[in-house]
């Protein structure tokens, strides 16, 4: 199973969306004993602080900011499917490195 968590996030200071996240930093890992495996990217945001789902930023938890990156642009079981598939190839190898000399 994949632990998520948002590394950092990116915000407006000042003016109207004061506060507004306009960029989370996720980050997905999964490990399976000595095996483990990391996928890291961003997610993107127009704040509105006009609307009725604006969150303050004091406000947020992980888990409101890991919903919207979700609900938007982050495939979350591919990204599931892509840590599985990389310990898979950790425990049984399909290529090598190495010379022959």
């Amino acid at each position: 199973m994949a632990t998520w968590t948002i590394s950092t996030m990116e915000r407006h200071v000042g003016g109207d969306n004061d506060g507004g996240v306009i960029v989370a930093h996720w980050q997905a890992t999964e490990a399976d004993g000595d095996y483990s495996a990391r996928s890291y990217g961003t997610c993107s945001f127009t704040p509105d602080s006009s609307s009725p789902d604006y969150v303050p930023y004091e406000d947020l938890t992980e888990a409101t900011v890991l919903a919207w990156c979700f609900a938007g642009d982050v495939d979350k079981d591919a990204v599931e499917a892509s840590l599985t598939a990389q310990i898979e190839e950790q425990k049984n190898p399909t290529t090598e490195d190495g010379v022959p000399w």
